[in-house]
């Protein structure tokens, strides 16, 4: 491929080597991770060596990775690169992650010196340190597990599907796999592991238990095979075959040895591996068995024949000349698709005459059977159907040989009843087929313990029952929709919900019965309003809707005076008689108007409080933010102060927080709205699990206004930040703090402070 075309690689999972090339510089400026799962000679992540040509002047010159910002294990080697500039300037020990390894730069290009005049690059082009994810990168979050496929449901008590589940491929995690991946749970994988299976489902391609031996289908023998028989030299090739494309032949030359053919007798015991046989797509042709093996038992997997090719005249189960085989054992066989039964001459085989042969095959002509024991003498000896066999018959002796039972069946064994009320395990039925209860369920002596398989259907539970589920122990720690589920056990063992802040599991429903740390919760004292209602009942309404009334008319006049105070603007003389009086919204106020209350927090540049302005002259007290700035002693002069209020005062938008005035003084005091919900980051902690993503982008586009605004009149903020970002109410956004840093450091470019949480 062309150089250009690895331009646009981000990450390299295993090593880069560079190595005797001329080209001037990489074609990696936009790679951020070499993750080093796989190391050059065993040790190095990194390795550039003799890149460049003794006879001209082509060489490598720039390592050219300005964006690398981590190897995340392995090292770096970087020698013998003649004109390779900038190198050995690069902290290559920050862009390590394993500390033990000491990078190996040396004999490199020589007298180049860092065009942007530092030495904390990488190599030709200074490193944003953007880092990189110790487990997994979701969307720009380093997580340590990719969102899982399942979730617990707390209304269902059940793990269900997530909706937002994403899969790990490589590093980073992504909503679906790539084409050529399977989901092997949370992971994308190339292929299946052995114990897995490859299914899809909604289009997603998707590795599944098997449930047992996997699928795996295998040639046959006979007519269309390399293979005329079963013998010793290809008996292994059918090893955990569960499908047989084509026949089976069992011929004398096969389990006796063919000399002709330097073919050695078959070992009877290797007859087994056709235990895991489920289905033979063409005939099946047996004329010779060992005759010590009475019955054909090694098929008693074989569900289906399919007689898709058949044997001379159109047989698809041919059996005969088997003198010592006394029953047909095939006790799985439920289909024979077509093709005709051919059972002869087999002087000692009982049972088949009570086989319901019309139910296997489609129709009575297609069967042949004859010259084998007759049915009465079989009778005599007492070979017959056990009497849990129904009337459809049998394929050998005992409840195992059964084609259907005449009660209950329990793993293909008939049973005259299953455990519902004694024995063990405690059983339900479905189907005529004994199942056992789920582990969770308790028996109960005496009493059905359950009639499903779920653990939902127990009659009682032999832990702690959660929901409607009996469960070996209650929820702890489980993800759930909103974050971890935790569960404690009352006292009748039912799973009860623990605090909502507790974080490491409870052992009660309250905050102390939190184990280990919990969240912080607000307490309010509970306020307890007692109201006797005793007579006058016409006479309370009244005295509460004259109450109303009179409320109303103060709450109504109290806002029209707040309006007017907080609406009214101050015009200020300016300091040079030349300019004219601004028209401005700030005030200067009297240390007497001012009361401040409680704390609402402290930040870089001062303590916020809560107060009320009470006018001189006026009763109304109006709420409002009071800002302390500390070490304001010495910073301006009274008129700086005023100079820059012209600045602040004048600005009025319904994005910005408005300045209502200063207050000077031995500790200088900034007087702004009060916004009571708070400031933004604040708020999106308290409610992260409420807003809407239209919510969040109308927040956004209020604050760019509100900036757009500050940038019209020459502000400019320097700590835009969520903490600086308050709600006048859950739909609009006001910009705070704006002008501080300038009225306290005027002379400054830039300022350096330690944030006060």
């Amino acid at each position: 491929a062309p150089l250009g075309a690895r331009q646009t690689i981000r990450e390299v999972t295993g090593y880069i080597l560079i190595a005797m090339n001329v080209f001037s510089s990489l074609p990696l400026r936009s790679l951020r991770v070499i993750r080093g799962t796989q190391f050059y000679e065993e040790k190095f992540a990194l390795f550039v060596l003799l890149n460049y040509n003794p006879n001209t002047t082509h060489a490598l010159r720039q390592l050219g990775l300005n964006q690398l910002t981590e190897i995340l294990a392995g090292g770096v080697y970087i020698e013998k690169n003649s004109q390779l500039c900038h190198v050995e300037t690069v902290e290559w020990k920050d862009i390590m992650r394993d500390p033990r390894l000491e990078p190996v730069v040396g004999d490199n290009g020589k007298g180049c010196a860092c065009p942007w005049g530092g030495t904390a690059g990488g190599g030709g082009g200074h490193i944003h340190r953007t880092g990189a994810c110790r487990h997994f990168n979701d969307s720009g979050a380093c997580v340590p597990l990719c969102p899982q496929p399942l979730i617990y449901n707390k209304l269902t008590f059940q793990l269900e599907p997530n909706p937002d589940t994403k899969y790990q491929y490589g590093g980073i995690c992504v909503r679906s796999c790539p084409h050529n991946f399977v989901v092997d749970q949370s992971s994308c994988v190339r292929a299946c592991p052995n114990d897995k299976m490859e299914v899809e489902k909604n289009g997603l391609k998707m590795c599944e238990p098997c449930g047992g031996l996997c699928p795996k289908a295998c040639e046959g023998t006979g007519a269309g095979s390399r293979y005329q028989t079963v013998d010793s030299s290809n008996i292994d090739s059918f090893v955990n075959c569960t499908k047989i494309l084509g026949n089976l032949d069992f011929l004398i030359t096969g389990l006796e040895g063919d000399p002709w053919r330097n073919i050695s007798a078959l070992d009877p015991e290797k007859l087994n591996v056709f235990r895991t046989v489920r289905e033979i797509t063409g005939y099946l042709n047996i004329q010779s068995w060992p005759k010590h093996m009475h019955n054909f038992s090694v098929f008693s997997n074989l569900v289906t024949i399919g007689g898709r090719s058949l044997y001379n005249r159109g047989f698809s189960l041919l059996i005969m000349k088997n003198e010592n085989v006394t029953s047909l054992g095939l006790r799985s066989l439920r289909e024979v698709s077509a093709g005709r039964v051919y059972i002869t001459e087999n002087r000692r085989l009982c049972y088949l005459h009570t086989v319901h042969w019309a139910a296997l095959s489609r129709r009575r002509a297609d069967l042949d059977i004859r010259n084998n024991k007759p049915r009465a003498k079989c009778q005599q000896e007492g070979k017959v159907c056990d009497p849990l066999c129904s009337a459809e018959g049998c394929w050998g002796p005992g409840p195992g040989q059964c084609l259907s039972c005449r009660h209950y069946s329990r793993g293909g064994i008939c049973v005259p009843s299953c455990h519902f009320t004694q024995g063990e395990p405690r059983e339900f039925a479905q189907g005529g087929e004994c199942f056992e209860c789920h582990p969770e369920c308790q028996p109960i002596e005496g009493h059905i313990t359950c009639n499903g398989s779920g653990a939902d259907t127990c009659a009682s539970c032999a832990h702690y029952r959660d929901g409607p589920h009996c469960v070996e122990s209650c929820p702890d720690g489980i993800l759930g929709e909103r974050g971890p589920i935790y569960k404690y056990p009352d006292a009748s063992r039912e799973c009860r919900p623990c605090h909502e802040n507790c974080t490491r599991g409870c052992q009660g429903p309250l905050l102390q019965d939190c184990l280990g740390e919990a969240l912080p919760v607000s307490r309010k004292a509970p306020t307890v309003i007692a109201v006797l209602v005793v007579g006058g009942f016409f006479l309370s309404c009244s005295c509460v809707l004259l109450f109303l009334l009179y409320w109303r008319g103060k709450k109504i006049q109290k806002k029209r005076a707040m309006r007017r105070y907080l609406e009214r603007g101050e015009s200020l003389e300016p300091l040079d008689p030349s300019e004219k009086a601004n028209k401005v919204l700030a005030r200067i106020f009297k240390e007497t108007e001012l009361k401040r209350l409680k704390v609402l927090g402290s930040g870089v540049f001062g303590t916020v409080h809560k107060g009320i302005w009470i006018p001189d002259g006026d009763s109304i007290k109006i709420p409002v933010s009071i800002k302390v700035i500390q070490d304001w002693s010495g910073q301006q002069s009274f008129h700086a102060v005023t100079d820059h209020m012209l600045a602040i005062g004048s600005l009025d938008h319904a994005y910005i927080v408005r300045l209502l005035g200063i207050c000077p003084g031995p500790q200088l005091q900034l007087v702004t709205q009060l916004l009571p919900l708070g400031s933004l980051l604040d708020y999106v902690r308290k409610n992260r699990d409420t807003i809407s993503p239209q919510l969040l982008l109308n927040w956004c586009v209020q604050v760019a206004k509100g900036m757009y605004y500050l940038e019209e009149h020459r502000m400019v903020h320097r700590n835009l930040a969520a903490r600086n970002v308050l709600l006048k109410s859950p739909s609009q956004a006001q910009v705070a703090d704006f002008g501080i840093a300038d009225l306290l450091y005027p002379d400054d470019k830039k300022y350096f402070y330690n944030e006060v949480k």
